[in-house]
């Protein structure tokens, strides 16, 4: 089983580098896609190409060697890189839907509330706000553990770590709860107000055919949606018991739900965009045919 759990893995690594490195490299070369959507794809590709290498390689060495540690810095590091990663991804869902509500519900000020000082601007704010979150609090106040060294789980993740905690933890628990709110509920209630204006502002095109073409540009972002934040949620929506008081009920099926988030995601992310999109297809077509006509001619 090791054998072929680190194939799989291994092939889905490969996979998550390929294509998001091909989404990365056809957006930075075409200067048809130098716009603001496809500026927060980008970002988005990156940041889950950072995320996938932040546990699987750690995971295939394991599957490799037999070798099923990993150190106390390695574990924080992994920990704390990947809240940051998974925040920052649930924020910059956030900014690309309303990036859709601004191109359906109001195109003649598209150019004018979205442009490319607004989307560094958002860059900016968006990590500087998951690093805040994420990071500074469990930096200032580390954890203690005293309940073993053994955790059910092929990463350093935030609730499986916590479990491990002892003495009171019940900082962790309401910071656990604040980053919650402000990392899944809020970003997960605006990118849905954001869609709710969005469908009625498409249910007003009369042609059929418009209402589907436009539509068509907010299926790829939906898709990624329901799927990262589906089993996020699943995963992190345990936090509210947690804050209730509920204890600690990491249950050891999670894992599981979390390979969705952490690695199909990333996976998935650059076949949705790349097969969904005529715009991805078509540029890469053009960087394909000059590089063979470079290479007659």
């Amino acid at each position: 089983m090791r054998i072929f759990q680190f194939i799989v893995f291994l092939s889905m690594y490969i996979l998550s580098i390929l294509g998001n490195s091909f989404l990365i490299f056809t957006i930075i070369v075409s200067p048809q896609l130098h716009t603001a959507m496809y500026y927060f794809l980008c970002n988005l590709s990156f940041i889950d190409l950072c995320y996938t290498s932040c546990t699987i390689p750690k995971l295939l060495f394991v599957l490799f060697s037999e070798i099923l540690k990993i150190s106390y810095t390695g574990c924080m590091i992994q920990m704390y890189v990947g809240v940051f990663l998974g925040g920052t991804e649930c924020l910059l869902l956030a900014v690309m839907a309303y990036d859709r509500y601004i191109a359906i519900c109001l195109p003649l000020y598209y150019t004018t509330i979205i442009n490319w000082g607004v989307c560094r601007y958002c860059t900016v704010m968006i990590l500087l706000g998951s690093f805040i979150l994420c990071t500074i609090p469990n930096i200032l106040k580390p954890l203690v553990f005293c309940r073993g060294n053994r955790m059910d789980h092929f990463a350093c993740e935030l609730l499986g770590v916590l479990e491990l905690a002892c003495g009171d933890i019940a900082a962790y628990k309401l910071q656990l709860f604040i980053i919650s709110i402000f990392l899944l509920f809020c970003p997960f209630v605006f990118i849905l107000v954001s869609y709710i204006c969005i469908i009625i502002s498409i249910l007003k095109i009369k042609s059929t055919d418009s209402r589907l073409r436009t539509f068509s540009t907010c299926a790829s972002h939906l898709t990624i949606v329901f799927m990262f934040y589906g089993t996020i949620f699943m995963f992190y929506g345990t936090s509210m018991s947690v804050y209730m008081g509920q204890g600690m009920r990491f249950s050891s099926k999670s894992k599981y739900v979390s390979l969705i988030y952490g690695v199909i995601s990333p996976v998935s992310n650059p076949i949705i965009y790349s097969l969904r999109n005529n715009e991805v297809k078509r540029a890469f077509s053009k960087i394909l045919e000059k590089y063979f006509i470079s290479r007659l001619t």
